[in-house]
């Protein structure tokens, strides 16, 4: 009896086992069967992430989405033409055809403002005291203003006549919004207000080039080390929207982004927009206390306008940094607002812009647009859902009411 319970035991051990090894086997077979998906899967998602963090650059802080490929090859044609056009101009110059000055960055000329000098400091305060006294710019709504509804794609919209302060069409203008990289509207603004020499050196530091690293802001270039002047730093953050240029600024004006951020904000309340708008960075990134609405910004672009230097720099295409160690022929920098907008048509502007881009903004932009007779406009618009969009958006306003 015994010995029978021991050989059914044992049968029973060796049928279990048996049963083991055949599901063992059907999970294995299973698996092989299912691997083929599985990595197709993997590589799949792998493929999606790839796509969506190469499809976006961020613009100022966390800015405009990634240049496609025909963006790269446009920026690649536009600096082989201006690196041509450089050459040509050094070859006439050698040749004694052209003035001592090549024309090798297009900046703003070394006249008496901006200058370290009695009369030059005197010059230049008498044009910030004429300045700061013209009236606060205030716009209102009309029977004829459009209220602005699938015509454009952005969530939030303003346009606005300059000479007579009307409101020529509007969406969620008063609302808050975020406004990205067009922050530095208000930083160049408050920086030109605040220097006297736009040919004075400022020394890029690490803290600057690990805070634009950290924040993933798009720059200029500059790097650590390196002595650019303040011109450079200008036009570094409005044409490339330059977070270690924005930064430079805020450090060289009032030796840190804080201290200068509260010149910014003294400036909101001169232009009498404390009460909706409050910046907490000069650069644009997104934080819960920096907003504005698009009245605000546009208000904020009518007092750069009415500044020469800010002008100048709003409206310029390119521009050919100084020349360093770390970079001997200097960087060649556009504004591709305006590069993206020649194309369109406006009905003959003289175009002025700045973008913007964060996750929390959308494609954004404010502008100001010149007709041929003098009459001026400005144009704001934020959350579209690409810097296409936001473009087509500027450039139909513009057209309609230059037609009208």
């Amino acid at each position: 009896m015994v010995e029978n319970f021991d050989e059914d035991r044992a049968r029973r051990r060796r049928a279990q086992r048996r049963e083991e090894m055949r599901r063992r086997k059907q999970r294995q077979a299973l698996f092989r069967k299912l691997l083929p998906f599985i990595i197709a899967a993997v590589l799949l998602i792998v493929v999606i992430v790839i796509i969506a963090g190469s499809g976006r650059r961020k613009d100022n802080g966390k800015q405009e989405p990634e240049q496609t490929k025909n963006e790269m090859q446009e920026k690649e044609e536009v600096t082989k033409k201006e690196e041509e056009r450089i050459k040509e101009e050094e070859q006439k110059k050698e040749s004694g055809k052209a003035p001592s000055d090549t024309g090798m960055r297009k900046a703003l000329p070394s006249t008496e403002i901006g200058r370290k000098t009695a009369d030059g400091y005197a010059v230049f305060q008498e044009k910030i005291k004429a300045e700061s006294e013209l009236p606060v710019p205030s716009y209102t709504a009309t029977e004829n203003t459009l209220r602005l509804g699938t015509e454009i794609t952005s969530s939030y919209a303003l346009m606005v006549d300059v000479e007579t302060g009307e409101i020529l069409a509007s969406k969620e203008e008063k609302s808050r919004l975020v406004p990205a990289s067009m922050t530095k509207v208000l930083t160049l603004l408050v920086a030109v207000e605040h220097i006297t020499d736009l040919d004075d050196e400022f020394e890029i530091t690490r803290e600057i080039t690990d805070y634009c690293y950290v924040n993933d802001c798009s720059v200029a270039g500059f790097e650590a080390g390196e002595k650019v002047t303040v011109r450079d730093l200008l036009y570094g953050a409005i044409l490339p929207s330059g977070g270690d240029g924005a930064l430079g600024l805020a450090v060289y004006t009032s030796g840190s982004q804080e201290a200068f951020v509260e010149l910014m904000n003294d400036k909101l309340e001169e232009l009498g927009l404390s009460e909706t708008a409050h910046f907490t960075n000069c650069v644009g990134i997104y934080d819960a206390g920096h907003y504005c609405t698009a009245y605000d910004l546009a208000v904020i672009m009518e007092a750069a306008m009415r500044n020469e230097i800010c002008r100048e720099i709003l409206s310029s295409r390119t521009y050919q940094t100084s020349r360093t160690q770390q970079h001997p022929e200097g960087l060649l920098i556009s504004n591709w607002f305006l590069r993206r907008i020649e194309d369109k048509d406006t009905g003959g502007m003289t175009m002025y812009g700045k973008t913007g881009y964060v996750d929390q903004s959308g494609s954004c932009a404010v502008s100001a647009g010149i007709d041929r007779t003098g009459k001026e406009y400005i144009c704001v618009t934020a959350n579209s859902n690409s810097k296409w969009y936001c473009i087509t958006d500027h450039a139909w306003l513009y057209k309609r009411f230059s037609e009208n």
